[in-house]
């Protein structure tokens, strides 16, 4: 690729030439070094690149938005000269923009790649199963080192250059006894830490353990309301769903969020606390700029209960009168909370731990159905043994109302921060 700041100069060049005086655009080069394994031998070894310039030119109030990885010089006027057609051709809405200017930063983070230690790592990973969870199969392993050098900048003199790298890894396993079999299970997480065995990091043991105690399942029988614990993961998803359902663009600009009015309103207990954190340690290269052009900076989402803030781009800011989000990332941290797992399984007279959910996306006020996966019962304050797959009902709303605990242990997968939690009123139906 050629240098990133000379493609940005052909850029200017060609819109400025043709009279476009507000713009923004980003020039992204990503490579991927990236190795499978599958049924726990080396199957694929490949280095993937994906060039990327997204352009947006403004004009008499309309814009045109384009993309495309032809970066040659007649293939970037062919991209701009694209953008201004588009915007020429639109329908005008002033409330697209550009954020006004900020302060030229260039950000350096992650790691550089030891590639070599890293397929020695995960070929480690490989022995370290085969060796201590003897009755897991290993379907598919990917282990990638991922490296980025983006340029964004708008014609309000705003530029941010970026470059990070970090090494991800994908798990997928499931048990093997006999003729017996789980459910296939699945664990990623993304590192800068080689130093250290791949099997300990992030939740790696929880999810191997799990594949093994799901071989002995039972059938649970009958529907009762009872209490759910959700591991980190699985309440990461509805969180990710609360915050679409309620606090995003579209029910927002659509008029469907139940939490339209909610700003400095409960709307959840009073243990959660919710916050973008980009800048936190735990999260691995974190978002430091927005697609808008503002730079990134921590969110609180919900605290103590209390809804701060909505997620919003600058396009909703201004169609409805609501403050622009300064990060728009899924850099999730949630504060832990004051009881430990295994306190939380005693306070439960009956009700489940639920380690994945598979259904239909939730309702627009949050009711979700759907079926629970890899979910240990709980019976008299213990956990009596894997079930087979049951259906859950609820409403995302209420759950986050019904926080009876939240565990004081955490996950780092380098892309969150999340605790257990325990809530009540979930309906749960076996056969």
């Amino acid at each position: 690729m050629k240098n990133i700041r000379e493609i940005a100069q052909k850029i200017e060049k060609v819109l400025k030439s043709n009279g476009i005086s507000k713009y923004d655009f980003n020039v992204i080069e990503k490579e991927k070094r990236e190795l499978n394994a599958e049924n726990g031998e080396f199957s694929l070894l490949r280095t993937l690149f994906d060039n990327n310039v997204v352009i947006t030119a403004y004009k008499d109030g309309k814009h045109g938005v384009v993309s495309g990885n032809d970066l040659s010089d007649s293939g970037i006027e062919a991209l701009a000269l694209s953008a201004i057609a588009s915007a020429e051709s639109a329908i005008a809405d002033p409330a697209h923009d550009i954020a006004p200017k900020q302060n030229c930063e260039v950000f350096k983070r992650g790691c550089e790649a030891d590639f070599g230690l890293f397929f020695d790592r995960v070929k480690e990973l490989i022995s370290d199963i085969k060796a201590e969870y003897p009755k897991v199969q290993i379907m598919n392993i990917i282990g990638d080192y991922v490296s980025v050098h983006s340029l964004y900048r708008n014609s309000n003199e705003t530029d941010f250059e970026d470059s990070y790298g970090l090494y991800g890894v994908f798990l997928e396993i499931s048990g093997h006894d006999g003729d017996k079999t789980s459910n296939l299970d699945y664990c990623s997480f993304q590192t800068l830490d080689l130093s250290c065995r791949l099997i300990d990091q992030a939740t790696v043991r929880y999810h191997l353990d799990n594949a093994q105690k799901q071989l002995d399942q039972v059938q649970l029988s009958g529907k009762f309301e009872g209490d759910v614990i959700f591991t980190p993961e699985c309440f990461a998803d509805f969180l990710g769903s609360a915050m679409r359902n309620f606090i995003s663009d579209s029910p927002l600009l659509e008029g469907t969020s139940i939490w339209m009015d909610s700003i400095g309103k409960q709307v959840a207990d009073p243990s959660l606390t919710v916050t973008l954190k980009s800048s936190d340690s735990r999260i691995i290269c974190g978002q430091t700029h927005t697609a808008d052009g503002y730079r990134t900076e921590d969110l609180p989402v919900i605290e103590n209960g209390i809804l701060r803030n909505f997620l919003i781009s600058l396009y909703t800011s201004n169609k409805t009168g609501k403050p622009v989000s300064k990060n728009s990332s899924r850099d999730i941290v949630v504060e832990p909370g004051s009881s430990s797992f295994d306190e939380m399984v005693k306070g439960i007279k009956k009700g489940i731990v639920i380690g994945g959910f598979s259904g239909g996306a939730p309702s627009s006020n949050g009711d979700f159905s759907g079926v629970a996966k890899n979910s240990y019962l709980v019976e008299d304050g213990k956990i009596s043994g894997a079930v087979s797959e049951i259906m859950v009902n609820g409403n995302i709303a209420s759950m986050l109302m019904n926080i009876k605990a939240i565990s004081k242990e955490l996950v780092i997968d380098g892309a969150m921060v999340m605790p257990y939690v325990c809530v009540s009123g979930i309906v749960i139906s076996g056969k």
